[in-house]
């Protein structure tokens, strides 16, 4: 089942972000990983920012959660992560599949990744996303995220353009 995610499952929600996050490591520049990957400070910051989590409660255990926030004429898809033990069963193309479904036709849909994050890439442009431009994603980045210039430099944006 997938619902919002609660003040109380905050947690939770950084839990799932952190073990799932693990596969990131060796695999995002070094200088980019650390641990844990979403200290609970960075994860509240999110929320005050806007970033609304949902999630997929299986049996009243949550085992995946993403967020969407919306900025200005954009929605963003953040932070998707499934737990280990509960990937390639559909969770997170499920919790993709109710994000977008939740966006308006105005908001242009976008999210952002690592650009060494090969299978999240893969994952996104299975669902309709597709890669944009260097220079767009530059663009994109500065307009709608807040993320440090290393970031900005080793990621890539994906754009919504339907199935």
């Amino acid at each position: 089942m997938i619902r919002p995610c609660s003040e109380a499952e905050v947690p939770v929600v950084e839990a799932i972000i952190n073990q799932a996050a693990r596969a990131y490591e060796g695999v995002i520049p070094a200088d980019c990983w650390h641990e844990p990957y979403m200290p609970r400070a960075e994860l509240l910051a999110e929320i005050a920012a806007g970033v609304q989590f949902w999630g997929w409660d299986d049996s009243g255990t949550l085992v995946g959660v993403m967020g969407i926030q919306k900025v200005r004429d954009a929605a963003l898809i953040r932070h998707a992560y499934v737990l280990s033990g509960h990937q390639s069963r559909g969770i997170g193309a499920a919790l993709l599949a109710a994000l977008v479904g939740q966006s308006t036709g105005k908001l242009k849909l976008l999210v952002g990744t690592w650009a060494a994050a090969e299978r999240a890439i893969r994952f996104y442009q299975r669902h309709g996303f597709r890669l944009v431009s260097p220079q767009e994603k530059d663009r994109l980045l500065s307009k709608y995220w807040k993320i440090s210039h290393r970031q900005q430099e080793t990621s890539v944006v994906l754009r919504y353009v339907g199935k």
